[in-house]
């Protein structure tokens, strides 16, 4: 450290000291931890949103600083990504000044995310500029701007000194969009001024979890009428006429808000805003936040309503986060800052039991009927009885490392490999939970106590409360006692499916050669034919290319791989339906398919001795058991 007695020392020492800084070996010191304690001053950021034939954002900050070393972050580790994921390849252009002079940085070559300089005597205001080139085809990432509407994710924005708590830092955002756009977000308008939006200043965690979405065409819909404290479904769609809801349809998310209340018993936040794009321009995506939702989904979600059940359960899924993963947090999930590893122990918890009452107040809502909650839950359970054999070798508890293993890249072979498990394993978990506790009580106690006691604790409260593994397992035992420790723990760590919660529920799996109207829709929605159950592969529907395969299925074992494209079935040009017709022609064995298969350059005829028919999921009632799944999704 140098010691330093008088200003003029100080800047006879700056060139020396700029000078060892950017010329620092790869050894030197990482970014110090970050201390609970208050950055001087607040941190300006204005983001220029109006280049929408470029697709990119123009950062300006000002933040106050001192004469010296300073280190500034680029968000890495994003909640809800649960991962190092912050894109930070997208910043280009990247300067700093101050007095009106270029000052020289230096990125951390350990840590990539850290930007290094030396503030000159003299200088009290640090200028930041830089320009995001958000992705501009999909094979970059996910689309956020398009001539019509656009996602601003402040993490992608915005950089911030190292060494303190993010809570610990104020900042003062402002958005400029182009001309007549309006815009959603959890943040609060302090003025504006044309067509620029100053919010109130804001600690630097809430900033990054609170986004923005914006558009041309723009609806606001109030979800709880009178309440004091709002909520509501901010709209942004690719043309005025999906903007277009029938009362029912909205109806059903009203009920939403209203069956999560009953469900959690709490609010914990002051406002909530649903961020909703109706697109097929702009990148669908689905991410928490503790005051807001930030989801997108295909431009048809209200006017082919029919048609698009396999979306319904994502708001209810996001809103559950506000209780789960944003106000109760795993501990090891919470970090001081967005630059500190996160560990992912827990998502089974986090994700896995949002996933459990996505499902759930989709139905409870009206957003699903019960033949499409079912029907849903039977295809997950399809799932795990029949495409996983990745069990063999892997747990519900290793896939929770699957976001920073993989980061959510395309696999070969999934069903091998696995992936984020944690999600639909971890709502069976939860539906055995909710089972069992329903049968220690008689049917007197439930998940939906659990829920209550947990989550729905200091109503207004909106600070982070975390939790662990033990307290989870104190507080189901605080609604029916039992050894919920071990109960946990034996499904999340065994080698084998936990599909137990089905039967529990007084259901059960079985296959028809029809497919149900839900499941049409999943296909209809990913574009592709399902043959997972039968040949264990599943088929585009626009190009033949096969999209998945099950290990060892007849697929897999007659040589098909991912990738591939099917070019004839039995002799003929090849077309889904075909497929489907040739595998009912086989169960007598006296037709086996005969599949030309392109993959690559090679070109090859395969011959698949399949005869059990078409298979597609459905649950049916067991005999003689209590129907303990009918009244999970029933209304309160």
């Amino acid at each position: 450290m140098l010691r330093r007695s008088s200003a003029a020392p100080r800047l006879r020492a700056l060139p020396l000291l700029v000078s060892v800084l950017l010329a620092a070996p790869v050894t030197q010191a990482q970014t110090a931890p970050p201390q609970d304690v208050a950055y001087p001053g607040t941190l300006s950021l204005t983001i220029d949103a109006t280049d929408l034939s470029h697709r990119v954002f123009r950062a300006s900050q000002r933040i106050p600083v001192q004469p010296g070393p300073l280190t500034l972050l680029y968000p890495q580790w994003i909640p809800g990504n649960h991962s190092p994921s912050g894109p930070v390849n997208r910043v280009a252009g990247l300067k700093f000044s101050g007095n009106g002079k270029a000052i020289a940085w230096r990125r951390d070559p350990l840590d990539v995310y850290a930007f290094k300089l030396v503030v000159p005597e003299g200088v009290s205001t640090l200028d930041v500029s830089f320009d995001v080139l958000t992705p501009t085809a999909g094979d970059q990432g996910r689309i956020t701007m398009t001539q019509d509407m656009l996602n601003l994710q402040w993490n992608q924005v915005a950089l911030y000194p190292a060494g303190h708590y993010a809570r610990q830092v104020q900042i003062a955002p402002s958005l400029k969009l182009p001309t007549g756009w309006q815009a959603g977000t959890a943040l609060e308008v302090a003025s504006k001024e044309g067509d620029t939006l100053r919010y109130k200043p804001v600690p630097f965690d809430t900033l990054l979890d609170s986004p923005v979405y914006a558009g041309r065409y723009f609806k606001q819909v109030d979800l709880d009428p009178g309440a004091k404290v709002p909520v509501r479904l901010n709209i942004v769609a690719d043309d005025p006429k999906y903007l277009e809801a029938k009362p029912e349809q909205i109806e059903a998310h009203r009920k939403l808000v209203a069956q999560a209340y009953k469900l959690y018993g709490a609010r914990h936040y002051d406002h909530y805003d649903f961020l909703f794009s109706l697109s097929d321009q702009m990148g669908g995506n689905g991410l928490e936040h503790q005051r807001s939702s930030e989801n997108g989904v295909g431009p048809e979600y209200f006017t082919e309503w029919g048609k698009n059940a396999a979306d319904r359960d994502l708001l209810p899924h996001e809103f559950t986060h506000s209780w789960n993963g944003k106000y109760r947090r795993p501990a090891d999930l919470t970090t001081p800052n967005f630059n500190v590893p996160m560990s992912d122990t827990l998502l089974w918890v986090y994700e896995g039991q949002t996933q459990y009452w996505g499902y759930v107040l989709a139905a409870r809502s009206g957003l699903w009927n019960a033949d499409q909650a079912r029907d849903a839950l039977a295809l997950v359970a399809s799932t795990y009885s029949t495409d996983r054999p990745g069990f063999a070798w892997r747990n519900v508890q290793d896939t929770t490392l699957d976001p920073i293993i993989n980061s959510r890249k395309p696999q070969a072979y999934r069903s091998w490999q696995m992936s984020e498990d944690y999600y639909s394993a971890g709502q069976l978990i939860w539906l055995a939970v909710d089972s069992k506790l329903r049968d220690l009580s008689g049917g007197k106690r439930s998940l939906d106590d659990f829920a209550k006691a947990f989550f729905g604790v200091r109503d207004g409260d909106w600070d982070v409360n975390t939790y662990d593994f033990d307290e989870v397992a104190r507080t189901l035992n605080g609604v029916a006692a039992y050894d919920w420790a071990s109960f946990l723990r034996e499904r999340v760590d065994a080698n084998a499916a936990p599909l137990d919660g089905l039967a529990a529920s007084g259901w059960k799996l079985v296959y028809t050669d029809t497919q149900s109207d839900y499941h049409k829709a999943i296909e209809g929605d990913r574009k592709s034919a399902d043959f997972g159950a039968s040949l264990g592969m599943s088929v585009s529907s626009k190009d033949a290319t096969v999209s998945g395969v099950r290990w060892d299925g007849p697929a897999f074992e007659a040589g098909i791989a991912p990738g591939a494209t099917l070019l004839a079935v039995n002799g003929y040009a090849f077309e889904n339906d075909r497929l489907k017709d040739a595998i009912k022609a086989n169960r007598d064995g006296s037709k086996p398919i005969e599949l030309v298969v392109k993959h690559g350059e090679v070109v090859r005829t395969v011959r698949l001795d399949y005869r059990e028919g078409l298979k597609y999921p459905h649950l049916e009632r067991i005999a003689g058991t209590q129907d303990r799944l009918s009244k999970i999704l029933a209304p309160k």
